[in-house]
């Protein structure tokens, strides 16, 4: 790692560099990033999903948010890079560091094609008074990175209408009506998630979401989608010619935005929009910034896909009873590890029909590993799983028919006080959101005190957002919708759907988290307005050993026992005998 550092500063030194930013991206700007973008992780041994890296002559830090925290720590222990920690201050971020560090008239060089024009417009704005020189097209990475990995070139696959629920003409006009409102000619989707949705097609280019890397552009009689011909299968071809859908190479896409004709109206999303595609956009073209049409319209689950999730959710919570039942079961005539309980986990998952593969890399997590919100099973530091404590399992599961995400914690053995009350307190938001019923034009800022009043009484919080909005066979993490403290103001409406995933963490001790997904629906509708409430579709038990009863309040117990009546009601017909016993144990009123 730090050869590759040195080297790096090599590099930056020729081409007069001062400061090099690098963010943990790729050229769309979303959450899952291929090998051949994975930068951060080549150069520093950090393997979290979010970071950003400053190096300099004689500076290297990386910063990176509350759920690696630790993980960083440990990680970037021998790489030559700083953990810059902030402290209470969000806004104590790179950019500050920048503002202290850097003088007046450096260079300051960025890869433009993986970083955001809304987070540029930052970085200038904050730094304007230092009369800086941004270089936005420097990529000394690929000068020294001699073995980087090739872009992915899995061919795209169609995701039926049996499973989306509507045909992808009849997304395309609608999302063509709503440029008409707009007044736009033309709207630029940088966002795989939304192409694939908006054209009903997936494919395996990243991992653990099935995602096809292109770019598109929707005008009012043809889209153009920047993917290469080599990944659109004939079927497929055949299809999109019918409908107008021209494939054309990846790289092209720049290139194609440079031509748009004068006096023409573009809509782009600048959260996932590109310094270099901006720049590309001619001046004579008039831009419209939002969040992008189908993001807004995927969000919102139409009722196909709320059926299939239904059934997907029954598939996924089979999976993860007999997981349990396994664990319980075998705990002490087997050894049991990390790595081993998530390939048993994968294993049985596999077994349903219409799965793709994990949502997620799975969380596995022991006792003081537990306390680490986004703990990584590795080979290197797997380790066996047994004795008294705190088993943290988190994962997921792409179906055809829908995306999952659940966290469940265990005792696997006898429970402290203070384990039970932390369960309980972490149990009681869960509930209290989980129960909610509020107006219509609701944000998920307003709802996200409802998870954590019970733990701030008694002195606890959790760094991570209460819930974040889900897709469907897509991302697991998907807005524009999600419950946090933070500025988004998105309105929760009926159809979206999010998890549920309130925690505590005491740090070297143990991690607790149960998260399950909810379902927006409608509610009453009074003469305060229409009001909406949440549905738990997740199906597994809540380990009651952990649970401190007294804590409870009456409402919070009936939650839990008829929650615990509908997850062995549904999950108990495919279960065998042994199974179906243990499970309606677990599943007892309390």
């Amino acid at each position: 790692m730090k050869s590759q550092l040195q080297k790096l500063r090599s590099v930056l030194k020729q081409k007069n560099i001062d400061a090099y930013i690098i963010p943990l991206s790729d050229p769309h700007l979303g959450e899952d990033v291929p090998d051949h973008w994975q930068i951060i992780n080549w150069l520093t041994g950090f393997s979290g999903s979010a970071a950003i890296v400053v190096i300099s002559s004689s500076f290297a830090g990386m910063w990176t948010d509350s759920r690696y925290f630790l993980q960083a720590e440990e990680e970037l222990s021998k790489s030559g890079f700083k953990h810059m920690r902030p402290g209470p201050v969000p806004e104590e971020s790179y950019i500050d560091w920048l503002m202290l560090n850097i003088k007046d008239g450096d260079r300051i060089g960025l890869d433009g094609r993986i970083f955001s024009i809304e987070n540029y417009r930052k970085l200038e704005t904050r730094l304007k008074s230092k009369k800086v020189d941004f270089v936005t097209d420097c990529d000394p990475v690929s000068e020294i990175w001699t073995d980087r990995p090739s872009l992915p070139s899995s061919p795209a696959f169609d995701h039926p209408v049996g499973f989306s629920g509507k045909e992808r003409s009849v997304k395309i006009t609608e999302v063509r009506e709503q440029m008409k409102s707009l007044k736009v000619d033309y709207h630029l989707l940088t966002r795989v998630d939304d192409i694939m949705w908006l054209l009903n097609i997936r494919g395996n280019d990243v991992p653990y979401t099935p995602l096809l890397l292109s770019f598109a552009l929707i005008g009012e009689n043809q889209i153009l989608i920047f993917t290469g011909e080599n990944k659109i299968p004939p079927e497929l071809a055949k299809e999109f010619d019918r409908l107008g859908i021209v494939v054309l190479p990846y790289e092209e896409a720049a290139g194609i935005l440079s031509t748009l004709p004068k006096g023409s109206n573009l809509l782009i999303s600048p959260h996932t929009t590109s310094v270099s595609l901006y720049s590309s956009i001619p001046g004579h073209v008039r831009i419209f910034e939002d969040k992008s049409i189908p993001s807004r319209m995927k969000a919102i689950k139409n009722r196909t896909e709320i059926e299939n999730i239904d059934r997907v959710m029954i598939k996924d919570g089979l999976a993860l009873t007999k997981f349990f039942f396994w664990v319980e079961s075998k705990s002490g005539q087997i050894p049991m590890t990390g790595v081993s309980m998530s390939g048993q986990l994968l294993k049985l998952r596999a077994q349903g029909d219409d799965y793709l593969g994990p949502s997620f890399a799975p969380i596995v997590a022991f006792n003081k590993n537990s306390a680490l919100p986004h703990y990584s099973v590795k080979t290197e530091t797997d380790s066996v799983i047994e004795g008294n404590g705190i088993l943290l399992v988190d994962s997921g599961g792409q179906y055809f028919g829908g995306t999952t995400d659940i966290t469940r914690t265990i005792s696997t053995g006898t429970p402290t006080v203070q384990q039970k009350t932390d369960f309980t307190l972490v149990l009681k938001g869960h509930i209290n959101l989980a129960m909610a019923k509020f107006p219509l034009g609701t944000r998920g800022y307003q709802l996200d005190l409802l998870a954590r009043k019970h733990l701030w009484t008694h002195g606890l919080d959790y760094g991570h957002g209460t819930g974040h909005g889900v897709g469907y066979c897509l991302n697991v993490h998907e807005g524009p919708q999600g419950i946090s403290p933070g500025a988004n103001k998105t309105v929760i409406e009926p159809g979206m759907l999010m998890s549920n995933e309130p925690a505590v963490y005491r740090e070297g001790e143990y991690g607790i988290r149960t998260e399950n997904l909810i379902l927006c629906y409608e509610d009453e509708e009074t003469a305060f307005g229409q009001f909406l409430r949440f549905d738990t579709v997740s199906l597994c038990y809540i380990d009651k050993a952990l649970i401190d009863r007294s804590l409870l309040e009456l409402r919070e117990i009936e939650w839990l026992n008829t929650y615990h009546e509908e997850v062995y009601e549904k999950l108990s017909p495919y279960l065998t005998e042994e199974e179906n016993s243990w499970l309606s144990k677990k599943t007892e009123p309390i």
